[in-house]
């Protein structure tokens, strides 16, 4: 099999491309696509609203007669299973004349499960795993539905400098400043769904839109957590953390508090990735960002999280997360 130097730059901007899938894709998952011939992009996709068309069946029709002789860089392997949708991506590969395929997460889902690899192969494609991750950051909600059956789950948490997350009167209107507010939005419009405590809802009526010019219609359903099985209109209720393999076709869940709530999520162990947005401030006596999340001693909560990224946003700054977990996967 050929590979390139180039392939993990090409892999990357699949992914990139794959982001603007999420969320309308669902319930497929968002899938990255680009064709390369003599170093230059000739076709590029993504999985369209609704799931169809597929990341590569965009590309291709973009590269056209091009695509002979060329490479396909994708994000998860073809899909190999007919559907009345449409064709499966591994059939119109094999009729593209594309020379080379290379992917960056082999599909989970027992209708493919390496299949399409195989049938590439089987018809002289070369066709590669080459394990990415940023391929399978970008489909980990996916990936953690079709493996673990539950939807990955993101803690948003804005506090002072001393990890205060309101004054003790509860007053929290802001913490941070418009900068990482708008962030805070525009991960918004990135999810499924999005939660609050029941406690949460009742002292501040949140709205949990997406108020980003161009992006209210990406404005996720909205959950409260609560024992009480009711919810006002608009909304639905989840009784517990525990409970979120039941949110039909959430691939992806933002928490965003109170306290209790996500001390409940992590000590359950579903969250999977944290968003820490930290302002330059010190409330004292304020209330604390998370209750008990059941601890029992100091080594134990090292090695659960790794930095990912840090970022300036204003005079805030930003930390992300993610849960260290065994390696599910960077590809079998």
């Amino acid at each position: 099999m050929r590979s390139s130097d180039a392939d993990p730059r090409w892999m990357d901007a699949a992914a990139a491309l794959a982001g603007r899938g999420r969320p309308l894709s669902r319930p497929n998952p968002a899938v990255g696509a680009i064709i390369v011939k003599n170093g230059a992009v000739i076709g590029r996709g993504w999985t369209a609203e609704g799931g169809r068309p597929h990341a590569e069946a965009v590309a291709l029709a973009q590269a056209g007669p091009a695509a002979q002789g060329a490479t396909l860089h994708v994000t998860l392997e073809p899909c190999a299973h007919q559907s009345e949708r449409g064709p499966s991506c591994t059939s119109l590969i094999l009729n593209s004349g594309l020379a080379r395929v290379v992917v960056g997460v082999q599909d989970p889902d027992p209708r493919t499960a390496g299949d399409g690899l195989a049938m590439l192969r089987g018809a002289g494609i070369d066709a590669q795993l080459m394990p990415s991750r940023s391929a399978t950051r970008s489909l980990a909600g996916y990936l953690m539905r079709q493996r673990h059956g539950r939807p990955h789950v993101t803690l948003k948490l804005a506090l002072s400098i001393d990890g205060c997350i309101a004054m003790a009167d509860g007053q929290s209107q802001w913490i941070t400043g418009a900068a990482a507010r708008a962030h805070v939005h525009a991960e918004r419009a990135r999810t499924d769904a999005i939660l609050v405590g029941g406690g949460t809802f009742r002292a501040d009526a949140p709205r949990l839109d997406v108020r980003l010019p161009g992006l209210a219609a990406f404005s996720p359903a909205r959950w409260v957590l609560s024992q009480s099985g009711t919810a006002p209109e608009g909304w639905q209720v989840l009784a517990s953390p525990r409970d979120i393999a039941g949110l039909a076709d959430v691939q992806y869940l933002f928490v965003e508090g109170g306290a209790q709530t996500a001390a409940a999520f992590l000590s359950a162990d579903l969250i999977d990735r944290l968003l820490v947005y930290r302002a330059p401030i010190l409330i004292g006596a304020g209330r604390a960002s998370l209750g008990d999340i059941g601890l029992a001693a100091l080594p134990d909560a090292h090695g659960r999280w790794h930095v990912v990224e840090r970022r300036t946003l204003g005079s805030d700054t930003l930390e992300v997360y993610e849960r260290a977990r065994p390696a599910t996967d960077c590809n079998t």
